[in-house]
């Protein structure tokens, strides 16, 4: 049988953001993958030399609406780092806080969005039903459902009352409840196992070797977190387990989202319990001293990275963002590889991917000269036109339009 080329994207049913995906097919095997990044560019990292200090909280806040909360308080953390600045302790637990409750929403996301992609209709549901429960909680604490808007330089901007506090412990004795369930639904369940288990295998060494993190890497069995292995906000005070499993493919990473969201529930019950008094946030001058700092945090879909660099000015010289599904996206093709097309959807989803947090412009170099093209607006919408008409695509009435 003769091999064949096909697309899964950019635009897909399958696919939630914009990605390219050519897949090589032997019959109904994956014979070899590539990945295309390059749809979701926004220009996130250089608008933010234009923007102060705390402007670019709520930019990048707005880099992923799942993980709002971990993109801003890496970024805050590099800026303390920086400034050499100390938050309160009750604004450490408040952080923690937040963000455990974001990795509850973001776990029930995925599960739900799981359930959906191998058409298991009532899970997706009842995960989402869960879901809202959370992210009504979030507006209850935060003012906001999505981007929460909580972190600010040397601390947070809201602090909780007893109110909010019982609030809190109410929904997670509601929450726990359902997601036993939903555990004993993933691990018990045989039409669940039987469509996850063996599907996108990573075994341990390539889990490592390509550079894995978060569930994707814990799921080939390797016990590695930021919150125990590089302690941040109020995690070293905190008694939770680093959840693991041997299974290294699509149900090993199920196992671990679901356990994980138990132990999350386990930190938010300690957090509110030992929330320590005190003040939310230190004051913080707008200049920032020359510096550059170095951020890691735990998002909920693996290693978050933040890189700043100060002038000593209201304003970054340069921000980094490495955000988790970067990293796990070299596994993909690994993962897809000698599988079958069907199981290719779940597989994507299974690193939980966020491509609009991913996506990076390219440089492109003459093959023949090596030489480095370099566009301004006009010169790069001019390729863009050229690129589709060489494939067939006249945008001439576009043009003139646009120039109208």
């Amino acid at each position: 049988m003769a091999k064949m080329m096909i697309p899964l994207g950019p635009q897909h049913p399958a696919l939630e953001e914009p990605e390219s995906f050519s897949l090589l097919l032997d019959g109904e095997r994956i014979a070899a993958a590539t990945v295309a990044l390059g749809y979701n560019h926004r220009g996130m990292e250089k608008a933010c030399e234009s923007r102060t200090y705390i402007q670019d909280i709520y930019l990048l806040e707005r880099i992923c609406g799942i993980c709002s909360h971990s993109h801003s308080s890496s970024y805050v953390q590099a800026v303390e780092a920086i400034a050499g600045i100390e938050i309160p302790k009750r604004a450490a637990y408040l952080r923690t806080l937040i963000g455990e409750l974001e990795r509850v929403h973001s776990h029930l996301l995925w599960l739900g969005i799981a359930g959906h992609e191998i058409g298991f209709q009532t899970l997706f549901m009842f995960v989402w039903r869960d879901r809202e429960l959370v992210m009504d909680l979030l507006e209850r604490l935060t003012g906001n459902r999505v981007n929460y808007g909580m972190n600010t330089i040397g601390g947070v901007r809201r602090d909780i009352d007893s109110t909010q506090t019982e609030e809190v412990l109410k929904a997670l004795d509601i929450l726990e409840a359902r997601t036993s369930y939903y555990i004993k639904v993933c691990t018990e369940e045989q039409s669940i196992i039987g469509r996850l288990a063996g599907v996108g295998k990573l075994p341990r060494e390539d889990a490592l070797r390509l550079g894995a993190v978060g569930p994707v890497l814990r799921a080939s069995g390797v016990r590695r977190d930021m919150r125990k292995d590089d302690p941040y906000d109020a995690y070293s005070e905190l008694d939770f387990n680093v959840i693991t499993d041997d299974h290294a493919d699509v149900l090993g990473r199920t196992v671990v989202r679901v356990f994980e969201i138990m132990e999350s529930y386990k930190i938010c019950r300690q957090v509110v319990r030992n929330m320590p008094d005190g003040p939310i946030a230190v004051k913080v001058p707008a200049k920032i001293p020359t510096g550059e700092a170095f951020s890691r945090y735990e998002a909920p879909r693996g290693e978050d990275i933040h890189y700043v660099r100060s002038n000593g000015t209201d304003r970054p010289e340069r921000v980094k963002v490495r955000a988790p599904t970067l990293a796990n996206l070299a596994s993909i093709t690994n993962m897809i590889e000698g599988g079958y097309l069907a199981d290719v959807p779940i597989v994507i989803a299974a690193i939980d991917p966020c491509f609009s947090c991913t996506d990076r412009m390219i440089r492109v170099q003459d093959s023949r000269s090596g030489r480095e093209d370099r566009y301004d607006w006009a010169g790069l919408r001019q390729y863009s036109i050229d690129w589709y008409k060489k494939r067939g695509v006249d945008l001439s009435q576009t043009k003139a339009a646009w120039k109208d």
